[in-house]
């Protein structure tokens, strides 16, 4: 009987919504396990611009979402029982807000990057283990909140983003931020606290945007690079004494291959002869030359190399913090065992450390943590010429 009447009571405030032409309509705490159908019957709701759906038990969207409600701006599904975002989501192609944390989603559809007005997504509170690629196709996206997951990696077309200004990423496996994230310009806050991570880009920072960043509870992170010195930065609980497992010396990654280096390799670039790497010195040049062919507008293909070796010329792993020369491999020799701690897909050259008491932040912690600001350089003369603070 209650059931029946909480039935009754909804078709009459969809029907009113439909006769009065609402632009907003609220559906919270009714107890749905179901789209309502009165919501797709005839024309559906063409005014509708809000839907607010919020702590039910909807487990899935209708196909032909869009077509019934095509002028939806915001839609609010927090607290549900989804498993999957459908493809219908794909097709709302107005929709500015989207909103489905607190479900229990695990996979995200790829046809979520044909929303290319959305400015806000929360998929915070659920099961993700990876987002689809195409979720950097979002270009006015402004907010993307992904915390209490299960990722460990976040897609590396995230930085085509161009419009996001905050991500949070709180609360998830991360072992690393993608290299081509620290391209990204308009961010001013990027939270990643209570993660995996053992490193932070070394070009993190470059931007004058980006304001504050949080890593607090990260215990494999021992080095911040040196250009967040004079950022706000929140890293307490960083840098604990943990055991870590032995790495390889050098390797080379692209996507979910990595390809490790010949012995003879590993073995140039000691402690004692302070020679670069083969693969780095080659990779400076290709970079060098590629830069300089693209001037010359009458050669079109200045380098014929897989994608995966033109996507490390176009973006570099970091670079000097002293000469800012780029920088592409993996060093690991036993002069910098100060680090004690694993950072995959990453240079590390010559680094100097500065305990973060010695900078403007240190009020800010009060010895909470054990981390230090890490200067990378391409070079000996680079490192005994460099000064952080300069």
């Amino acid at each position: 009987m209650w059931c029946l009447v909480m039935a009754s009571e909804l078709c009459k405030i969809i029907s009113a919504a439909k006769l009065e032409r609402h632009k907003n309509l609220f559906l919270n705490n009714r107890n749905l396990h179901h789209f309502p159908l009165e919501l797709l019957k005839d024309e559906g709701l063409q005014y509708l611009e809000g839907l607010y759906m919020t702590s039910n038990s909807l487990t899935t969207l209708p196909e032909n979402l869009a077509q019934k409600l095509p002028n939806l701006v915001q839609l609010f599904l927090h607290s549900n029982n989804m498993v999957v975002v459908p493809e219908a989501i794909g097709s709302l192609v107005k929709l500015q807000f989207l909103d489905l944390s607190d479900n229990a989603l695990e996979i995200v559809c790829p046809e979520i990057g044909r929303l290319r007005s959305l400015r806000y997504l929360r998929l915070a509170d659920n099961r993700l283990k990876y987002l689809p690629a195409e979720v950097g196709d979002l270009r006015e996206l402004e907010t993307l909140d992904i915390s209490t997951n299960r990722l460990m990696t976040l897609p590396e077309r995230l930085h085509m983003c161009l419009s996001l200004q905050n991500l949070i990423a709180d609360r998830n496996r991360l072992w690393s931020v993608p290299r081509h994230l620290c391209q990204l310009l308009s961010g001013s806050q990027l939270s990643h606290p209570g993660q995996r991570l053992s490193f932070l880009n070394p070009d993190l920072g470059r931007s004058r945007e980006l304001q504050c960043v949080y890593v607090d509870k990260n215990i494999h992170l021992k080095g911040l690079p040196s250009y967040l010195y004079n950022k706000v930065i929140a890293c307490c609980g960083c840098g604990s004494s943990i055991q870590v497992s032995e790495v390889k010396l050098l390797s080379f990654s692209s996507g979910q291959l990595t390809v490790f280096l010949p012995a003879e390799v590993k073995s140039i670039g000691t402690e004692t002869d302070h020679v670069l790497p083969l693969q780095e010195l080659a990779m400076r040049t290709l970079y060098n030359t590629y830069y300089r062919f693209l001037k010359d507008l009458n050669f079109l293909t200045p380098i014929s190399l897989p994608k995966s070796f033109l996507e490390l010329l176009r973006c570099p792993l970091g670079h000097c913090h002293r000469c800012s020369q780029p920088m592409f491999t993996i060093v690991y020799p036993k002069l910098f065992s100060l680090l004690e701690t694993p950072m995959a897909m990453f240079t590390i050259v010559y680094p100097k450390l500065f305990p973060l008491r010695e900078t403007p932040m240190a009020g800010l912690h009060q010895g909470s943590t054990t981390v230090s600001f890490v200067a990378y350089c391409c070079s000996t003369q680079c490192l005994q010429t460099f000064d952080l603070l300069s």
